[in-house]
């Protein structure tokens, strides 16, 4: 079905492209598959006329794609998982998301993933790509996530994404006394021995993290982030970059540390919290179709209040 009209004009710098290649280059949130598919079809078109994939181009061109968004061939089934709804309007949902739960299937977990939840609650999804989800979390990473219900809504919100006009804000506590906040701009990439982790590495893709400190405590910080790019693990993998690892991470995070004189319960505490403490506490984005900017903010889940509290406790 058609869901979205594209008019574009051709670059001079693509010229003797061919068409395939450019929109490739133009329209980077479209995968180089889809936009052949749309060109076999006969749904893009040079002054009404629909083009050939071999079409070379010579700049300058308009061009109009006819986009369609087919269901996806891979079959994802639907789960009745609970989902804590925080808003939902015809074109998007947002959703808080809570800890233990895979936002997509793979490897290792094919069901009782965030989609199929997804899936069963919202059977519409089923033509949107990703089945809607814009951004996602890591499986242990609680907090706000932003689905889309049509595809020219996830289009438009992948489209912000990508240009970081999508502001996420997350809380953490890290292991450690920061001073002050900062800036951690170093490029990550996956790790080049133990291939499920991610490190900082000069051959990686570009990645920013801004903290600025909300509560100090005798041996951990709470503080609060935003994030200028999306990489894999990216506040696990700065703040262990920084010596300042979060709380709980089992990748990154290494051996608790205890401030001098903990009792044993803030040790149980902190030996016994199951997961990476760290929550996407804010979203902030325009609406796919209004273009109002909306802004949500999530609780701490009980797990980190009673993290802080007994870190509190100590420091009282």
């Amino acid at each position: 079905m058609p869901a979205e009209k594209i008019d574009l004009a051709i670059p001079p710098e693509y010229k003797g492209k061919r068409i395939d290649q450019a929109l490739a280059g133009l329209l980077p949130r479209h995968s180089r598959a889809r936009i052949q598919s749309w060109i076999r079809a006969g749904s893009v078109r040079i002054n009404s006329r629909p083009v050939q994939q071999s079409l070379r181009l010579e700049g300058g061109e308009n061009v109009v794609v006819e986009a369609d968004y087919p269901a996806r061939d891979e079959h994802w089934s639907r789960d009745p998982i609970p989902l804590d709804l925080i808003y939902e309007d015809d074109q998007l949902i947002v959703l808080n998301k809570p800890s233990g739960l895979v936002v997509h299937p793979g490897a290792g977990n094919r069901d009782h993933t965030l989609a199929n939840a997804l899936l069963y609650r919202f059977p519409e999804l089923e033509s949107v790509p990703r089945a809607g989800i814009v951004q996602r979390l890591d499986k242990e990473t609680t907090g706000l996530m932003v689905v889309a219900r049509t595809p020219i809504a996830h289009t438009r919100l992948v489209d912000q994404l990508q240009k970081r006009e999508i502001k996420r804000e997350y809380t953490a506590v890290v292991a450690g006394t920061l001073t002050a906040g900062g800036t951690v701009d170093a490029p990550i990439g996956r790790h080049k021995i133990q291939r499920k982790r991610m490190a900082v590495t000069d051959s990686g893709k570009p990645a920013v993290t801004h903290y600025r400190i909300i509560k100090k405590f005798p041996a951990h910080t709470l503080i609060r982030l935003q994030l200028e790019s999306g990489r894999t693990h990216q506040i696990r993998v700065h703040m262990a970059h920084i010596r300042h690892p979060v709380v709980g991470d089992p990748l990154y995070g290494g051996r608790p540390r205890f401030p001098k004189g903990a009792s044993e319960s803030l040790r149980q505490s902190l030996q016994a919290f199951p997961r990476q403490a760290l929550h996407a506490s804010k979203l902030t984005l325009r609406h796919p179709t209004t273009g109002e900017e909306m802004c949500w903010a999530a609780p701490l889940p009980e797990d980190m209040q009673g993290l802080i509290a007994a870190l509190e406790a100590h420091g009282n």
